[in-house]
């Protein structure tokens, strides 16, 4: 581990150096193994971060309070520390610039992880593929990269190719006047991805299970549709 950042108040982001890393597509997941002094070995996948052109890998870390990784990994790795790490993983959830757009992008919660490798991968190239991202949050504590959202759309133009909007379903911060509940059908059509987006959705399963079934009944066509959904692990 070269150095770790704060995502968020209860997430930190690890700039790992990885010798010999093959390079990765954003969207991608790496498998990272603990093992500890009597041979018990613990596994997690957690998604890239960052995009393909940062010259460090990043793994964005949420914290489980009683979890088995994730308090190891934020309070005892050290920089210098060895990590085991497979990768990367997984092909169908990922996107490359000379794919283009448009791009419909829905996180919950940790989930804005891989679409955030596509958005600095997008901003890496220059690229103006129209792009719309719905980040959803239980509070602005949970919302993970919050200055680096406000920074972006603002510096990029035209301004209307990337549409950035947030969610919270539980604790919006003080004086909110957006959305504030869980995704549903309508605020997805707010959003206005034409016809033919390819929609990435990643988060915990059931938040997968129903934006895209929402997808579906407003026309997406289903093999437009990549879905990565993560269900409750030791943390």
């Amino acid at each position: 581990m070269r150095d770790v950042v704060a995502a968020s108040p209860r997430a930190r982001s690890l700039n790992l150096g990885v010798p010999g890393w093959p390079g990765h597509r954003a969207g991608q997941h790496v498998d990272l193994r603990l093992t500890a002094e009597d041979g018990y070995q613990a596994q997690r996948s957690y998604s890239i971060a960052s995009a393909p052109e940062d010259a460090t890998l990043q793994l964005t870390i949420v914290r489980v309070d009683d979890g088995e990784v994730s308090p190891y990994l934020l309070d005892e790795l050290r920089s210098g520390d060895p990590l085991d790490i497979r990768g990367p993983v997984g092909g169908h959830f990922s996107w490359s610039v000379d794919e283009g757009g448009p791009l419909l992008l829905v996180g919950g919660g940790s989930g804005l992880v891989p679409l955030m490798a596509m958005v600095r991968h997008r901003a890496a190239h220059g690229s103006d593929a129209e792009t719309r991202l719905l980040v959803s949050a239980r509070s602005d504590d949970d919302l993970l990269y919050r200055e680096e959202l406000a920074a972006l759309q603002p510096a990029l133009q035209p301004a209307d190719r990337l549409i950035i909007a947030r969610n919270y379903t539980r604790e919006p911060p003080a004086g909110w006047t957006g959305w504030k509940r869980r995704v549903d059908a309508a605020m997805l059509a707010a959003l206005g991805a034409p016809p033919g987006s390819n929609c990435f959705v990643c988060g915990p399963t059931p938040f997968v299970e129903a934006v895209t079934q929402d997808l579906v009944a407003a026309g997406h066509e289903p093999r437009r549709i990549h879905a990565e959904r993560f269900g409750p692990t030791g943390g």
